[in-house]
């Protein structure tokens, strides 16, 4: 255990995380529970508070909300698709850091995989499923 103290401390835990079009990179360094998104405070990044919840929610449940300094680096699509990809990251990365939390994770649903994706739109159509409306006369 001290030695995978000594080991975290020279070298962060990392983690990535995907969600829609967004994709996070996690890295976790023993600090005092900051949380650093793409050079902002997380409060500052993420605007509402269910995407802050989110990000913060696989440390709360573990509780490790004050033991990890993280930085994220996230791009593409939205804020909660980011939110979704960051939380994902750092509950893989917090795996990866101690395997027995999975349990904990796994019931809250933070482990599995969201992998709903937007349909694209069809030719002949006005959308992915809508169609244009038809005339009889």
């Amino acid at each position: 255990m001290k030695n995978l103290q000594k080991a975290q401390a020279e070298h962060p835990v990392h983690g990535v995380g995907r969600r829609k079009s967004s994709v996070a990179r996690v890295w976790l360094r023993q600090g005092s529970g900051q949380i650093e998104v793409n050079g902002k405070t997380h409060a500052t990044y993420f605007d509402t508070d269910i995407a802050r919840d989110c990000v913060v929610n696989p440390l709360k449940l573990t509780g490790l909300d004050k033991k990890f300094n993280i930085q994220v680096n996230v791009n593409g699509g939205g804020m909660m698709g980011q939110a979704g990809a960051v939380s994902l990251a750092i509950s893989r990365a917090i795996l990866i850091n101690d395997e027995t939390l999975r349990r904990i994770l796994r019931e809250n649903g933070l482990i599995t995989v969201d992998a709903r994706k937007k349909e694209r739109k069809k030719y002949g159509q006005r959308g992915a499923r809508a169609k244009f409306q038809f005339v009889k006369r």
